[in-house]
């Protein structure tokens, strides 16, 4: 049996290049998944089996409201699993309030609303669930971060959301853990750092590894942890 059957599972940014081999993975593994999209432009470019994956619009992942009724919506939720989130990179001269507020929203907000809403209808199903946020190299190593501070400084509050977090929800036998990447092998990344050593990146199949087993049911012990996912870089 796999250890995603009969489980349902949301993925935040599972049309994106890390978020769909996550959600790719879960369906082999046997999962329902729901992805919340911003619009219907995401969707139509998906090639998921739709009879396994269903999206909703709900535009802002920031907008607590919401997320509240996606959340509140599904038949019942083993995983939440929060892979949107956007960097921003400019020298602090260029980065006002608004360019903070704007990274905060997308990569922290985002994941704490998402945690809220996932806590309260794992509570409501039973039995205990798990929560994974995706932080960066950066929230780990803030040195990393010069030129990218608003995003360093986002990235890095996720990390402390894990972990107190994790603490918190622990006696409802949910477990909350994060993945730490560094720059990822996607054509994306390709196309703006020609030159680089693409092999030495992490490939997202095997990040996507790391987030399902901490996702998973056989994932018993491990909570509060930020993961380094570097690859060989």
């Amino acid at each position: 049996m796999h250890p995603y059957s009969n489980r349902h599972v949301v993925v935040t940014g599972g049309t994106g290049a890390l978020g769909t081999a996550v959600v790719e993975a879960l369906l082999r593994a046997g999962a329902a998944c729901h992805v919340p999209v911003r619009s219907e432009a995401a969707v139509s470019k998906s090639t998921f089996d739709r009879k396994r994956v269903s999206f909703v619009t709900i535009g802002d992942l920031a907008d607590e409201s919401g997320v509240t009724r996606f959340y509140g919506s599904l038949p019942e939720l083993w995983a939440s699993i929060h892979v949107a989130g956007g960097y921003g990179s400019a020298p602090i001269e260029k980065t006002d309030k608004a360019v903070l507020e704007s990274q905060l929203d997308t990569n922290l907000v985002s994941a704490f609303v998402c945690s809220r809403a996932a806590v309260a209808r794992i509570r409501k199903t039973g039995g205990g669930g798990r929560i994974v946020n995706v932080a960066s190299r950066q929230a780990l190593e803030p040195r990393l971060g010069a030129g990218s501070v608003a995003y360093t400084v986002s990235k890095a509050a996720v990390a402390a959301l894990t972990a107190a977090l994790g603490q918190e929800v622990a006696k409802d036998g949910i477990l909350v853990n994060a993945v730490a990447p560094s720059i990822l092998d996607t054509a994306a990344n390709r196309a703006a750092m020609p030159g680089s050593d693409f092999a030495a990146w992490p490939k997202v199949e095997d990040v996507a590894d790391t987030i399902l087993f901490l996702a998973s049911p056989a994932n018993t012990v491990t909570r509060g942890a930020v993961v380094p996912v570097y690859g060989k870089s």
